[in-house]
């Protein structure tokens, strides 16, 4: 197994271990460790991507393991954010949504043998995903107007992007429909 595999599923462990550190509310500054485990698992997102490519190390395993880690820790930080009402559960909902309707595109699209890569959209979408929840992750250990404003607006911009997203995924990719009529 190659160092970006491994990355991954890093990332893939770390997801129960930021559950834990923060829903179990007797561990010391839980909510900060959870925020520095989920930093550290997002940023292992962009350095497994770059180290397979680098190294020319691109596997099967990591096309299909690589974006179901990050489907993983964002869910997982949606749905708690959702239970500590930090978000609304219809942001929640239209993300997870466009995560579940893009993977079974590629489903149907792979079933088909196309093959359908991460496009430009979808890379933004995962970091401002990613950075809202950060932001949010850090407003509930350090509350305070700036962080708040932040997580925010950085929340109705990854709604956006999610949505953009979602659409051109779709858009660009409409002859998968064509192929299973």
């Amino acid at each position: 197994m190659n160092l970006a595999n491994k990355l991954t599923l890093i990332r893939i462990i770390l997801v129960p271990v930021f559950l834990i550190f923060i829903t179990v509310k007797v561990i010391p500054y839980g909510t900060l460790i959870a925020t520095i485990i989920f930093i550290i698992a997002s940023l292992t997102d962009k350095l497994d991507g770059y180290i397979a490519r680098s190294r020319n190390q691109v596997t099967k395993f990591g096309k299909f393991m690589d974006p179901l880690a990050d489907k993983l820790l964002v869910t997982a930080a949606l749905i708690l954010l959702v239970e500590f009402h930090v978000i609304n559960t219809w942001v929640a909902t239209i993300i997870i949504a466009r995560e579940f309707a893009v993977t079974g595109l590629r489903t149907i699209a792979a079933s088909e043998g196309i093959v359908i890569a991460a496009s430009w959209w979808g890379k933004i979408k995962t970091v401002t995903q990613m950075v809202a929840i950060i932001f949010s992750l850090v407003n509930q250990t350090y509350p305070n107007i700036v962080f708040e404003t932040i997580a925010k607006y950085s929340i109705i911009a990854a709604v956006i992007i999610t949505i953009i997203s979602g659409v051109d995924y779709f858009v660009k990719n409409k002859q998968v429909f064509d192929e299973i009529e």
